[in-house]
């Protein structure tokens, strides 16, 4: 036991100090960068077309897309205006710090005000692996449940923004905003939190306007 615990650390490591060398890379260019994290299905595309179609014409935006096979997900953000690069992690079901180093080598980062990296969809693994972005951004989605931030705690607890996607559903839903707002309060307290709907656009002008004044700030 011992043995496979030095292991894992070492793995832990070495990943941690490729994604301090990532945000270096990152910082020196200038270019603020945002790890986008959800199960399947809770929107992660959706939200990047919608945040594309507002700021494209104001910045110059990267996309990087992981997913474990095919280009979908780039191909729909190539197709609303971003630079996109494909990872295909080839049954991982997360980025890793290399694998993103790998991706960034394809852009001239210094061209771009925003880069965002769409995780695997998954609310496991990618919680445990850096990958030197400045911003750790979770989306949750009515359909999946109130319950979410009780079952992955360790997702809730390692992010900057939360955004709750698909409010648009609610009145069809038995999802209590109440109950799951209290488990995100009791993980992260001060957790930035905005209620959106990529269908209608419900709530995008909150999180818009705290993505541009991040960018800025970068």
């Amino acid at each position: 036991m011992p043995k496979k615990v030095s292991v894992v650390e070492k793995i832990y490591n070495a990943n941690d100090q490729l994604a301090l060398e990532n945000r270096a890379k990152l910082d020196e260019a200038g270019v603020l960068t945002i790890n986008l994290m959800a199960s399947p299905g809770a929107g992660k595309t959706s939200l990047i077309e919608r945040t594309l179609e507002a700021l494209r014409d104001r910045f110059k935006i990267a996309v990087i897309d992981g997913d474990i096979a095919s280009s979908i997900d780039a191909d729909r953000a190539a197709a609303a205006g971003a630079t996109a690069v494909q990872i295909n992690t080839g049954g991982s079901c997360h980025l890793d710090a290399n694998m993103l180093r790998n991706a960034l080598s394809q852009l001239d980062l210094k061209e771009f005000d925003l880069l965002i990296v769409e995780n695997v969809g998954n609310l496991i693994c990618p919680a445990g692996f850096q990958i030197g972005a400045h911003k750790n951004i979770l989306i949750a989605s009515t359909p999946e449940g109130d319950d979410k931030p009780y079952k992955y705690p360790t997702m809730y607890q390692n992010v900057d923004v939360l955004l709750i996607n698909k409010i648009d559903l609610l009145s069809l839903l038995s999802f209590d905003m109440d109950y799951f707002q209290k488990g995100v309060k009791i993980l992260s307290p001060n957790l930035v939190t905005f209620p959106v709907s990529c269908q209608t656009g419900e709530g995008f002008d909150a999180w818009l306007n705290w993505l541009i004044t991040a960018i800025k700030e970068a």
